[in-house]
């Protein structure tokens, strides 16, 4: 059996699609993985063919004239950025690449934003399993997502006329999408050979789709009741690597963290790191502040200091470090939640865009952290907020009971039987 797997985006994106791979290829499933150029050699590095169906950042930047800081600053400002500057642009030569390896494939399986995938599954009357990241691209007029792009719906609807209302809302966000995006997308299907349709772009399941499968935990958002058919969360697929091999602790990080109390731990994730600023400065001057020990993770490629209570780090795996944490202080991306929350530690989120809003409040929601916005993470207010969630007793035990119960989820299996089961029906 042969599965292409598709997927744009940063690590948070890529991540689960290789631990995905990993248990297919368990199962002797031949995979291939199509992403953007800068994520080849992680995906081969992890043993598997690889093939560029987007350029690099590098290359995507280029012909906008801005530097790598402000192409991430317009993605946290601008809420169509990526899909204007980078998804549609690209979807022309995305889906011929992605055609071209496509050929003998069983089954694709893509992301939702990863739009080749549905075109290229159609044309070639393949089955298609789409992946869903993150609960805000399933959104639902049940329990809508708390995030810029939802502002107006009601949320935790108790009545009919709030979910109706929030119907409407869906309804205008669809129209809108479709008037932006559709003719672009028409314009490549009609390439391939495709008839119109008046699916919503990201929205809509496309014509060959078995099953959506949301790689979170159904504790963490569970499957709404207006969700589409074949709709399952299976938990977060565990990968965690630098480069894609297998990981290890840094002998620096260990001897770090058996020299003292738990540390706080500081992460932006993979594409945050790029535009900074003054996080890890404040969070270094908060933990020292509490009197706490802190490790920072800022994305550098090899950056190594120690200073005797704080260890600055480039990256550090985190299903090996978060569960040494105290609490774990980041950005709210879906992959780095996940890890926070299968590491039954408590959390803080600071949330600067998109979805990472709508995360930062399912967290709260539950009780297993808090949230401060970016513009508050500073002095005395960033001091208290962390106070506050390492005074909460309640709290953490929550988060490792939470995070005892996710542990014992299996979505990288989960997923695997679900693909395989779509490629023989």
């Amino acid at each position: 059996m042969k599965a292409v797997l598709v997927t744009i985006g940063s690590l948070g994106d890529l991540h689960p699609f290789i631990a995905i791979g990993q248990e297919l290829a368990r199962r002797g499933v031949a995979v291939t993985l199509a992403v953007p150029a800068d994520h080849l050699a992680k995906v081969r590095a992890a043993g598997f063919h690889a093939v560029a169906i987007l350029p690099g950042f590098d290359t995507i930047r280029a012909p906008l004239g801005i530097d790598e800081a402000e192409a991430v600053r317009r993605v946290i400002t601008s809420r169509s950025f990526v899909l204007d500057a980078v998804v549609m642009p690209s979807l022309a030569s995305s889906t011929q690449a992605l055609d071209a390896v496509a050929d003998g494939a069983d089954v694709i399986v893509g992301s939702m934003f990863a739009l080749a995938a549905g075109i290229v599954a159609e044309t070639r009357r393949v089955p298609l399993v789409a992946l869903n990241l993150q609960p805000m691209a399933l959104p639902s007029a049940c329990d809508p997502p708390h995030a810029t792009e939802f502002t107006g719906m009601v949320h935790a609807p108790t009545g009919p006329i709030g979910r109706s209302w929030n119907r409407i809302m869906l309804a205008m966000i669809r129209a809108a999408i479709r008037l932006r995006y559709a003719r672009a997308v028409q314009r490549v299907r009609r390439a391939h050979g495709l008839p119109r349709t008046r699916a919503t772009p990201i929205f809509d399941r496309t014509a060959t789709q078995r099953a959506t499968l949301c790689c979170y935990s159904p504790l963490f958002a569970p499957v709404a009741p207006d969700a589409p058919p074949a709709t399952e969360a299976i938990g977060f697929p565990l990968f965690d690597s630098a480069d894609g091999h297998a990981s290890s602790s840094d002998p620096r990080l260990t001897a770090f963290l058996t020299r003292g109390e738990k540390p706080l731990v500081f992460t932006l994730g993979s594409f945050l790191t790029h535009a900074a600023g003054d996080f890890y400065d404040e969070a270094a001057r908060a933990a020292r502040t509490l009197g706490r020990r802190a490790v920072l993770l800022n994305g550098e490629p090899g950056a190594c200091r120690d200073d005797g209570d704080v260890l600055t780090l480039g990256y550090a795996p985190h299903s090996l470090v978060f569960p040494q944490a105290a609490a774990v202080i980041h950005h709210g991306g879906i992959g780095t939640t996940g890890q926070a929350i299968r590491a039954g530690v408590p959390q803080l989120v600071v949330p600067f865009f998109g979805d990472q809003r709508d995360n930062a409040h399912r967290v709260t929601r539950l009780g297993i952290g808090a949230t401060l916005p970016p513009a508050a993470f500073r002095d005395r207010m960033a001091v208290e907020a962390l106070e506050a969630v390492l005074r909460d007793r309640d709290m953490a035990t929550r988060a490792a009971t939470m995070g005892e119960m996710v542990r014992q989820e299996r979505p990288a299996e989960v997923a695997a039987e679900r693909i395989i089961a779509a490629a023989v029906a």
